[in-house]
């Protein structure tokens, strides 16, 4: 029974780093790596120098969109979770789908909606905020220049999502 229970402990660890990349040492672990413990991006992005961006959405329940960046020498550089502020700041009015996604990889399509008497697209993203609460960040595009009007950030109890109160498991 405690093999057993060392043993599943030892999966779900595995599984951890796999969904956050956490094992794997930049400067180290080569692009092969990452492909095989994160699997394959949703989205990449190929540098004039050669580097790499790859996008992991972890959703549409997950908290988190990592973003792997592998240098033109093939090994990581570096892995972020873009589900934050600093992030969200970066997203301006004006910019294209292809910018926003370069920021915060690709919304859940599920959550994507169109409101035609205002000709807005709307992506959604889900985070835990800073005060440990599920959340939801949008970003509204004028469709027809398909590029950002505004953003909104909201809380799933300010959404009416939560009815007994809810926070992220981390």
């Amino acid at each position: 029974m405690k093999r057993l229970t060392m043993i599943l402990a030892a999966l779900l660890l595995a599984g951890c780093a796999a969904y956050s990349g956490s094992g794997l040492k930049p400067g180290e672990a080569r692009l092969e790596d990452v492909l095989r413990v994160m699997g394959q991006p949703a989205m990449r992005w190929q540098e004039p120098d050669g580097s790499l961006q790859l996008a992991y959405p972890r959703g549409p329940m997950g908290f988190h969109s990592y973003m792997a960046f592998i240098g033109a020498d093939g090994r990581l550089q570096r892995i972020e979770n873009v589900m934050d502020r600093s992030a969200f700041s970066r997203i301006q009015a004006g910019m294209s789908k292809e910018q926003v996604q370069r920021i915060l990889g690709p919304s859940w399509p599920g959550w994507t909606v169109y409101f035609k008497a205002r000709d807005e697209l709307v992506w959604e993203w889900r985070y835990c905020d800073e005060w440990n609460e599920p959340a939801r960040f949008d970003v509204l595009f004028d469709a027809s220049k398909e590029t950002v009007r505004s953003t909104l950030s909201l809380t799933e109890s300010q959404r009416g999502l939560c009815k007994q109160g809810c926070w992220c498991s981390r």
